[in-house]
């Protein structure tokens, strides 16, 4: 399960938003080992693509140096579909390497009926897709 804050979630949202029609993507770091969300870091898409994301490898590298640093890891790893379900596609699956991440999906485009978008989380582990449940809370 997934327990966010609401300000992260707002924080997310805005940004599928802000990036509409590209995908967006970033992360939400947290203390090591601890599977809490506290740090929103949005990314650049260097494929600024409406149908593909893909973290550019300079602020990947400056990311991963950052977190080492603060003794953080990414919680959250998160991007937006803009014309599809909140669903990991098969890239996505295949571009999934921190097996201890939540994979956050929002969707942008009203695929379901419910409303202008969808925040979904999911597990990904060696191929394997699990979605789970989200609690979003006020505060930890």
């Amino acid at each position: 399960m997934l327990t966010i804050t609401q300000d992260l979630v707002d924080q997310i949202v805005a940004h599928a938003r802000k990036d509409h029609p590209d995908e967006a993507c970033g992360v939400v770091a947290g203390p090591e080992g601890s599977d809490r969300p506290e740090r929103f870091v949005p990314m650049l898409n260097a494929a600024m693509s409406p149908t593909f994301y893909e973290f550019d490898s300079g602020d990947l590298l400056k990311l991963y140096r950052e977190l080492d640093d603060r003794d953080e890891e990414p919680v959250v790893i998160y991007h937006s579909h803009t014309a599809t379900e909140a669903y990991p596609s098969r890239t996505d699956i295949s571009y999934a390497n921190e097996p201890g991440a939540h994979y956050v999906l929002v969707s942008t485009a009203d695929t379901d009926g419910g409303g202008e978008f969808q925040f979904r989380s999911f597990r990904i582990v060696e191929g394997v897709v699990t979605e789970e449940e989200v609690t979003i809370v006020a505060a930890y």
